[in-house]
């Protein structure tokens, strides 16, 4: 067992805010790693955090299991099987500050543009452009991206979210999909993990003492979404992304 109390306070913390973002609020989770990272390695922190994640898309899945987008999860998904079987295979080459980088890069980038583009849009009397919407070699990509970041780090939110919240999904119909793309990437992350040597004695004894934990962040996060204003929650989910591209621009650079 990792007997360093500073983990188990971070881990902890890691644990509760990623249940809430697995609610509803997405952008939350990608701080888990690099939280429970100041005290163990990432790839370590990577493999506690992985068979918690999945047991929190189970109960995350049964409280959205009526509201998701079939078509997104179509055009995505095969994209990010892809971006997860080359994560497996360049496990031991990729540069894990620069994927760092690169999230940070996409997950600042997107709401800038958003808010930006709205504001314009709305001094030219007119609406914003539109027209990558429903783009499947578009979605391809950012599912490809979301998958591939998603093993390297658990950081493929701000990639779904950067191609997901622009078609202005109802909160709940967005917030299912995310829960329902993530429970299936997840899972198919299990056979590379395994085969990585991920699952030791170590990582699932604190995996399993972190578990009890993860459906009472889940709760937090769906009792919270119920009750917010859908202009709100787009405001937070934006305002989220925008602080975890810092983190993760901060985290690759210094």
């Amino acid at each position: 067992m990792i007997q360093d109390p500073i983990f188990w306070l971070c881990a902890i913390i890691a644990v509760i805010v990623t249940g809430i973002s697995k609610g509803g609020f997405g952008g939350l989770a990608v701080f888990a790693v690099p939280l429970m990272a100041l005290t163990v390695s990432p790839i370590q922190a990577a493999g506690i955090m992985l068979p918690i994640l999945i047991v929190m898309d189970w109960v995350s899945l049964w409280a959205y299991r009526k509201s998701w987008s079939k078509k997104l999860l179509w055009i995505m998904l095969p994209g990010a099987v892809l971006g997860i079987a080359v994560g497996g295979l360049l496990a031991g080459y990729v540069d894990e500050k620069a994927t760092r980088i690169v999230v940070g890069v996409i997950a600042i980038a997107f709401p800038v543009h958003a808010v930006s583009g709205a504001i314009l849009g709305r001094n030219a009397n007119h609406k914003p452009r539109r027209t990558f919407l429903w783009n499947k070699p578009l979605g391809a990509a950012a599912g490809f991206v979301a998958g591939f970041t998603s093993f390297i780090a658990h950081a493929g939110g701000p990639p779904f979210q950067a191609y997901a919240i622009p078609h202005k999904l109802d909160k709940r119909v967005y917030a299912g999909t995310a829960v329902v793309f993530f429970t299936i990437v997840n899972a198919v992350k299990v056979i590379p993990y395994a085969a990585l040597g991920q699952f030791d004695a170590t990582n699932l004894t604190t995996s399993a003492l972190l578990i009890p934990l993860a459906p009472i962040g889940v709760f937090i996060g769906v009792w919270l979404l119920k009750r917010i204003n859908q202009d709100l929650f787009y405001r937070i989910i934006y305002t989220l992304i925008f602080i975890t591209g810092c983190k993760l621009l901060y985290d690759g650079l210094v």
